[in-house]
């Protein structure tokens, strides 16, 4: 290891011997002497036209172009929309260079926002797209498109593939404008490969109608297009691979992509044992649980995709996936997409939980051990319709269906000690789960004139089904003094239907005032039904049948709410301003009816319905925002229906027909600035909601035995805020980034415990550094550091106060030495705080991985081992209202892997056997 940090110490002081250059000046128009803001500049090498080096000049016209190496001479080219390129050799005999004004010439054939550039600008502004070249910056060759927007200025892909641009989130990946597969944008950067790939373009992410409409989207969530090579825009490439290992453990997963223009059809499949989703396709440590970068991993293996959930409550999981996705355009006036998912979890899961729970005047303690097995087969399937009547009128239809259905055995031992008492409870459960959820939203908008006006009708529904059919067996014994004193037993049969159909239609009209200034007339309607139907049998010991009705554990309940929000509003949505103001009323009704007891329960509020939002864009790249937004919103049909839940012997719930709705009023603020010209840029967000009549807990805990209810409480807050700041940079072949983040949060929770109303503060702050190096992508080393404090302050128990720090230190090194051979390793310690004794407060993963890729690259003979140490344990604490808890669940342990891929991929009608002309490699 010693000799390991030296070589990457040699590695970096190299750099500091190559030759630096700063090269100067402004951009102005040739004819008005006007400076030309965010034109791209970029420096050249003239024997291969190589990229040196690159800028965006600022809203003077000013840029400086900061790089290294030693070289006689660059070509330095500016390029801005609607100008002729301009071009100077220039030589480099000085280290500092200034340039003196750069005269651009208007070209003569401009047409609006048509850019003229003959040279391959590495990055592009536009009035609301920011483009990037991807053969412009340097990667593997095989390289697919994650790797290349790694390259990218302010662009940052994290462990988990997570993608932010200049700090801000994105959320969607396009393929020519179209969705690639699913909503799931992690698969398009994982599976794109370079050699296809012609621009990169970010915009602020749009609904469909906001596209159609012209209205601005959201410039806080960014999508990315990716435009393919024409001459590329046709064939297929596909993956598979088949691996087996240590324990049983296996993998096999297969994916496939044909597309043909505006056609595009993908297919994938997947089955494993080790909770990976199988299509992470990572060039390093593909499919292994836990660590797969790709899709939404938990320390604990758990992982999600496109919906659907792997491994969720911790523990293993074998995962079976299958599904396709179809989208296509026909005379560029229907548009389809389509797409289907099966896919079956068998998990396997043990937890163990401690809990120190406090009342106003003692402590009790609750320990539990539960062990599940969970079974489930689910089927998702999208579809997407839509169609331009002419240039002015779209209608867009969006149905959605999700089936589940499984089943669950679980077992769970606890025990509840206060001082010389104690309460001993086991359950045994075996549960039958069916549910349907069907949504659907259609969509008519039609267009007046070319200034921004129209009117816009919506119609959406959700439809929510479920079905529960568990068998229950509990054994509860009080023990005083060692003795036993009292038992109870409940063995049931719990019959449970609920359904959820929820209806909102909605017009809007937008009118135009003046030139970017708008009138927004809407009235939003909606209406919710919730319903439960839970029926309560006893075992009859005669017979040994469920038929004993326990009516007072039984219900049949139902609650509508009906929501009407007219409002209108000023809305003006200009270059560098944006802002708007709606005000109007929102107005809810709640209506509870318990069909088994015969009664009802009726009211109506009235609230003041308000957004505001506004963003201004101080220069390109800098920019702050505000929003204020109001809600209401009901409480769960289980917060509401009356009758005692006994599921967790130790924990009864009793519903609250009166409660009323929780109003709340959200505000969020952000700053963000990123400079091209450093490659650097800052993000500064807050946030913070206030509840008004929020649905507190209200237990009474007597002989160890805790019934909550629930009421209404004004003082509720939660909050967040955060800012970091990033920087890239580069010396010849070597490239750095470092990334420093100081995130927090406060929120206060609110309730009552044994009639005594509680409050308490929670305070979490978590700094973080990231840092990063590339030498000429031959090895790439990434280290982190994260610490967690978390402090909660419970006025319930003499101001009692818990304070906790969780630190993690990572390390990431992948070598591409020598030739075809691939070396990744992932060590990740962490250290828990102030965790109960028994639960270990440190653990250690390291995955290794060792590739060779072979066959002209399409093949790829891999070895991964999961947990090289075999010291990775699953341990958390958490804080709440009235509580402590560590958890401690069963995970993944270590396992070796053998496993092989091979590829086949053709583009633009080549022969993919056939080098260059098309040959595209992953």
């Amino acid at each position: 290891m010693k000799h390991f940090f030296l070589f990457c110490l040699l590695l970096i002081s190299s750099g500091a011997m190559a030759q630096q250059f700063s090269i100067s000046g402004k951009v102005v128009d040739a004819e008005t002497q006007l400076p030309l803001e965010s034109a791209t500049l970029f420096v050249e090498k003239l024997k291969d036209s190589s990229l040196v080096s690159y800028t965006i000049s600022n809203q003077d016209g000013g840029f400086v172009i900061e790089g290294s190496g030693k070289m006689d001479s660059l070509r330095l080219v500016s390029t801005y929309n609607g100008y002729e390129p301009f071009t100077r050799l220039i030589s480099m005999r000085q280290a500092s260079i200034d340039l003196g004004q750069l005269k651009m010439q208007v070209a003569n054939n401009m047409l609006g926002e048509v850019t003229l550039v003959s040279e391959r600008a590495p990055v592009t502004i536009k009035s609301d797209t920011l483009e990037f070249n991807a053969g412009s910056f340097n990667t593997r060759q095989d390289a697919n498109l994650e790797e290349v927007m790694k390259k990218l200025p302010g662009v940052e892909v994290d462990a988990q593939g997570n993608i932010t641009v200049n700090g801000k989130p994105v959320s969607r990946i396009l393929v020519n404008g179209k969705e690639f597969f699913g909503n799931d944008p992690k698969i398009a950067t994982k599976n794109l490969p370079k050699d296809i790939i012609d621009k990169i373009q970010v915009v602020d992410t749009k609904t469909k109608s906001e596209e159609f409409t012209g209205k601005a989207g959201n410039p806080d969530d960014k999508t990315i297009n990716v435009t393919i090579k024409e001459d590329k825009n046709k064939g297929y490439f596909a993956r598979a691979t088949a691996g087996g290992g240590t324990d049983d453990r296996y993998e096999l997963s297969g994916i496939g992509n044909y597309f043909k223009d505006d056609m595009r059809l993908s297919v994938l499949a997947s089955s494993n044992n080790i909770n990976s989703s199988g299509f992470s396709f990572d060039e390093v440590f593909d499919m292994m649980g836990g660590r797969a970068r790709s899709i939404s991993f938990n320390r604990n293996g758990s992982f999600s995709i496109n919906g659907n959930s792997f491994g969720g409550s911790g523990g293993i999981t074998k995962s079976e996936t299958a599904g396709f996705n179809f989208t296509n355009e026909w005379d560029k006036k229907y548009e389809l997409t389509a797409d289907y998912f099966f896919g079956k979890n068998d998990t396997e899961t043990f937890t163990v939980v401690e809990r120190e729970t406090f009342l106003p005047n003692s402590t009790f303690f609750t320990n539990s051990e539960t062990s599940a097995n969970m079974v489930n087969e689910s089927h998702r399937a999208n579809l997407a319709f839509e169609v331009d009547l002419d240039t002015l009128t779209r209608i867009s239809v969006r149905p959605s269906v999700n089936i589940n259905n499984g089943f669950s055995d679980r077992n769970s031992v606890s025990e509840r000690i206060e001082g010389a008492s104690q309460l001993l409870s086991n359950t045994f459960d075996n549960e039958e789960l069916y549910s349907s959820n069907f949504s659907n939203r259609i969509d008519f908008i039609r267009k007046f004139g070319s200034r921004g006006a129209y009117l816009q009708v919506d119609f959406n529904n959700r439809n929510e089904k479920q079905e529960r059919e568990n068998f229950f067996y509990s054994e509860r014994a009080t023990v005083e003094d060692g003795a036993t004193t009292g038992t109870a037993i409940q063995d049931q049969f719990i019959d449970e239907d609920n359904s959820s159909d929820e209806y909102e239609a909605g017009i809007t009209q937008r009118s135009v005032l003046a030139n970017k200034l708008f009138l927004d007339l809407s009235y939003d309607f909606s209406v919710l039904n919730l319903s439960n139907t839970r029926s309560v049998y006893q075992v009859d010991e005669n017979t040994g049948n469920y038929d004993l009705l326990e009516g007072e554990l039984s219900n049949d309940f139902e609650v509508t709410s009906y929501k009407h929000i007219p409002n209108a509003g000023i809305n003006y949505e200009g270059k560098k301003l944006r802002g708007g103001f709606n005000l109007g009323l929102l107005n809810t009704s709640l209506e509870n009816e318990d069909f088994l007891v015969e009664s009802s329960f009726k009211k109506n509020y009235s609230e003041l319905f308000m957004e505001a939002d506004i963003r201004y864009e101080i220069t390109r790249g800098k920019s702050f925002y505000f929003r204020y937004r109001t809600d209401n919103n009901i409480p769960s049909i289980s917060q509401l229906q009356p009758v005692p839940n006994l599921t967790n012997p130790l924990n009864i719930i009793v519903g609250n027909p009166e409660l009323d709705p929780t109003y709340s009023q959200n505000l969020n603020f952000g700053y963000h600035n990123f400079d091209f010209a450093t490659r650097s840029g800052m993000n500064i967000y807050a946030s913070a909601t206030f509840y008004d009549n929020q649905v507190v807990p209200y237990s009474i805990t007597e002989d160890l035995i805790t019934t909550t209810t629930y009421r209404n409480l004004d003082g509720g807050l939660t909050s967040y805020a955060g800012v970091f700041y990033s920087k890239r940079y580069k010396k010849e072949k070597q490239e750095f980034n470092y990334r420093v983040g100081l995130n927090g949060n406060y929120n206060r929770q609110l309730g009552f415990s044994n009639g005594t109303r509680y409050k308490a503060d929670r305070f979490g702050a978590s700094p973080s550094l990231r840092l990063g190096y590339n030498y000429e992508d031959v090895i790439e080393i990434n280290p982190r550091y994260e610490l967690s404090y978390v402090n909660t302050q419970y006025g319930i128990n003499n101001n009692r106060e818990e304070e906790y720090v969780n630190h993690t230190v990572a390390l990431e090194t992948t070598t591409y030495w020598p030739k075809n051979v691939v070396f990744g390793n992932d060590v990740s310690f962490n250290s828990y705080g102030n965790v109960a004794p028994g639960f270990d407060d440190t653990s250690l993963l390291w995955n290794m991985s060792l590739g060779y890729k072979f066959l002209k690259d399409d093949a790829t003979l891999k070895l991964k081992v999961y947990d090289l140490l075999n010291e990775n344990v699953s341990t958390s604490r958490t804080t709440g209202e009235d509580f402590v808890q560590d958890t401690r669940e069963l995970i993944l342990e270590q396992y070796f892997m053998l496993s092989f891929t091979y590829k086949l991929s053709k583009f633009g009608g080549k022969d993919p056997n056939r080098r260059g002309g098309g040959i595209i490699r992953m």
